[in-house]
């Protein structure tokens, strides 16, 4: 809850933002009448758009589940990068066509040296600004967040790139250059909206977060209990904030129901203390076979059928399968 309320103030502070930096890019506009800052202040109208929809999507993912959303609101922030991506991508066809345009009925500049300022002043808050937000996108597991950060930072690269082709303008006046800067400036907006799309797409299917897988799996076995003699079927899905685990835990099949519950919190625990409290779990335990023996890690077993041969150490492709290892 706390993430969520964290996040909600974020993109609170993103949307002022925008708002703020779509207003001194037409001040710049108006000044100098630069076609490529005209597409830089076009992009802005996008980030005002996108900046209130990822306020409206976290308030959403904020909500507690309830019996018609049983894991939560989270898949919000998916559809809410996906329709910010589209409006990335459309902000930049808007810029190419207009550069096509107006290249060939170029419009004449003035005041760059006005307009460069204040152009570099928003490329500065731009960065800055979404450098914060996507580190605590990552940190909250927010991809509402971190697509407004990567929005902001590529606004902010955009208009550093904008403001070195106006300084080519004014040292070699060549006013087409103004055109290519900014259809150049169009097709990178495009291929990034594209990747912002790409990644919210992949979230609503489900699609598996390798790099999280690793990082579980890295974690299980650097902590590696003996209890936990194996584990396999193992998926985490993402649902904005919140990351919901299941797999299955081979454990002793002597355990008690309550000594097994120990061991499995301890499990639980330990991946809570990598990544939070948003982790939810759905843990299968399964009680060992007599193969198991042979993995299994528990000095002076009674109830042990076959001597200790290796320890299996725990990988992408082993845990994900759906059954148990053995030694063959």
């Amino acid at each position: 809850m706390h993430n969520s309320k964290q996040n909600l103030r974020i993109q609170f502070f993103i949307t002022i933002i925008s708002i703020v930096l779509f207003a001194l890019k037409f001040v710049a506009y108006y000044l100098t009448h630069s076609l490529s800052v005209l597409s830089d202040a076009l992009e802005s109208i996008v980030n005002v758009l996108a900046g209130g929809i990822g306020l409206y999507s976290l308030f959403v993912a904020s909500k507690p589940r309830d019996k018609d959303h049983p894991y939560g609101h989270g898949k919000a922030e998916f559809i809410s990068a996906a329709f910010e991506g589209s409006l990335i991508i459309t902000a930049g066809l808007i810029i190419i066509v207009e550069t096509i345009t107006s290249y060939f009925s170029p419009n004449e500049l003035h005041a760059l040296d006005n307009g460069v300022w204040i152009l570099f002043a928003t490329s500065i808050i731009n960065l800055l600004a979404g450098v914060i937000a996507k580190k605590i996108g990552k940190k909250n597991n927010s991809l509402a967040l971190v697509s407004s950060g990567k929005h902001l930072i590529i606004d902010g690269i955009t208009t550093f790139g904008i403001i070195i082709g106006i300084g080519i303008v004014l040292i070699t006046n060549y006013n087409g250059l103004d055109s290519i800067i900014a259809f150049l400036m169009g097709i990178w907006i495009i291929y990034n909206g594209y990747k912002i799309i790409r990644e919210s797409i992949a979230g609503i299917m489900d699609e598996a977060d390798l790099a999280l897988l690793e990082n579980v799996i890295a974690e299980m076995n650097a902590n590696r209990n003996d209890n936990w003699i194996d584990l396999h079927n193992l998926r985490v899905i993402k649902y904005g904030p919140l990351l919901h685990i299941d797999c299955h835990l081979t454990m002793p099949w002597y355990l008690n129901v309550h000594e097994a519950h120990i061991v499995m919190d301890q499990f639980t625990d330990l991946i809570k203390s990598k990544f939070g409290d948003s982790v939810e779990f759905f843990i299968h335990i399964d009680g060992c076979m007599y193969f198991s023996c042979a993995i299994c890690c528990i000095q002076n077993c009674e109830k042990r059928q076959h001597s200790f041969q290796k320890k299996l150490d725990w990988t992408m492709e082993n845990v994900l399968s759906n059954h148990k290892h053995q030694l063959i």
